[in-house]
């Protein structure tokens, strides 16, 4: 328990440090030299041929580590001389780094690419610790629809170029098929299978599982619409009043009896691969097909979507303020951007990541490529899901659901 209320507390660890000091710090970060990322493109890469850049992201998955490692870094390497090194850390550890560096003075940060979205996202703009805007500057930037709102809009923010969309995702429901012939497609539909099948279903403490809360307060509330635009808190009171009454109905019914909850949603794929739960779920509405081909889970595994919706998103790579390596990183995140490079990952077999790039953009052999991948198996293709979609809440609505889930629930 313990544990687990530490990971919920450092989202609002982070974001109380920002309120105190966000503002007055912004004046303090270093800026970029003047004009750099402006220069022709042909010098960036030059500049950029013979820098080591360091990335901070999630390693919580294999396959998306043997993605960066195998095919990411060496050809950045080979094409570029790029050197790119992986460092691990996500969410509150980018903001707490950054914030420490500014604290020492740092003129150069450790970090030079960072994976980031949402509350993370939102908190380092506080502090204006990102490079930007930057996106208009990068060549595959063209293939890219920023009007679309799953794109130009990261948890109700305009990125306004401070950060460029990598993928693009929708959160899904994962189940076994041939022990759920019929899974329950809302929230009234769970609580009612839950209790007739106890033990069996759970979420987890982590990004995934207060995604999966999120979609609940949407329902509760009446519809994206009510929670749409910025944080207000009497709307966020009355729809997560709803949504602890409703976690504390079907809570006895949960795994453990809801006595404790997984840390991470790998835990739970976990368990629903040996047959302990009925159920996994993740961002990721290609991620069924992906675990599939590693063995992971069964080939009878499905994943969907709620009637009521569930959450698309994007994930967005982001250029500390005062990174080292300006110039590698953006060459780094041009080639991550490119039709080359988001179709290896959007392969299932590869991660099966979702792609920014609008594919009617595309010119011959790439529109083609992209249309000859190989369709899903055992996950719904996203346009038969697409008008399901929500988008995110306001940053603080996340951080707010943390704590409050902590409060609510764990604690009583």
């Amino acid at each position: 328990m313990k544990r687990i209320q530490r990971l919920l507390g450092q989202g609002l660890l982070a974001a109380a440090l920002l309120v105190s000091t966000g503002c007055q710090r912004a004046a303090e970060t270093p800026a970029i030299p003047a004009g750099a990322e402006q220069r022709p493109w042909a010098e960036i890469e030059k500049a950029a041929r013979g820098q080591r850049v360091t990335w901070m992201m999630w390693q919580g998955d294999p396959f998306i580590n043997a993605y960066v490692a195998k095919f990411v870094a060496p050809t950045l390497a080979a094409r570029y001389g790029v050197e790119l090194v992986t460092v691990a850390g996500q969410g509150s550890t980018i903001v707490s780094t950054l914030m420490t560096e500014r604290e020492a003075k740092k003129k150069e940060s450790a970090i030079d690419l960072a994976w980031i979205n949402g509350e993370t996202f939102y908190q380092l703009r506080q502090i204006d610790g990102l490079t930007g805007p930057f996106t208009d500057r990068l060549p595959n930037a063209k293939w890219i629809d920023f009007s679309n709102r799953f794109i130009r809009y990261d948890f109700q923010q305009e990125v306004n170029g401070f950060e460029c969309p990598w993928g693009n995702v929708q959160h899904a429901f994962i189940y076994d098929s041939v022990r759920v012939p019929d899974p329950p497609k809302d929230r009234a539909a769970l609580a009612a299978w839950v209790k007739a099948h106890p033990g069996r279903f759970t979420f987890d403490t982590g990004f995934t599982g207060m995604t999966f809360l999120k979609e609940l307060l949407i329902d509760l509330a009446g519809g994206e619409k009510e929670l749409a635009g910025a944080f207000d808190p009497a709307k966020y009171g009355r729809a997560s009043a709803m949504l602890w009454d409703y976690l504390r109905e079907i809570r006895p019914y949960l795994w453990k009896k809801g006595e404790t909850f997984p840390s991470d949603v790998a835990q739970i794929h976990q368990m629903f691969a040996n047959g302990e739960l009925d159920f996994t779920m993740s961002n990721n509405d290609g991620d069924v097909d992906n675990k599939v081909a590693q063995g992971l889970f069964p080939k009878s595994a499905r994943a969907y979507v709620w009637d009521t919706g569930t959450i698309q998103n994007s994930h967005y790579l982001g250029i500390p303020k005062n990174a080292a390596h300006l110039e590698g990183a953006l060459v780094a995140i041009n080639f991550m951007i490119s039709p080359e490079a988001q179709l290896e990952k959007m392969k299932p077999a590869v991660w099966g990541d979702g792609t920014i790039l609008d594919l009617t953009r595309l010119p011959e052999p790439w529109n083609q490529r992209f249309a000859e991948l190989p369709k899903r198996q055992n996950g719904p293709e996203r346009a038969e899901i697409q008008g399901k979609a929500l988008q995110e809440l306001a940053p603080e609505t996340m951080i707010r659901l943390y704590e409050d889930f902590r409060t609510e629930i764990l604690d009583k």
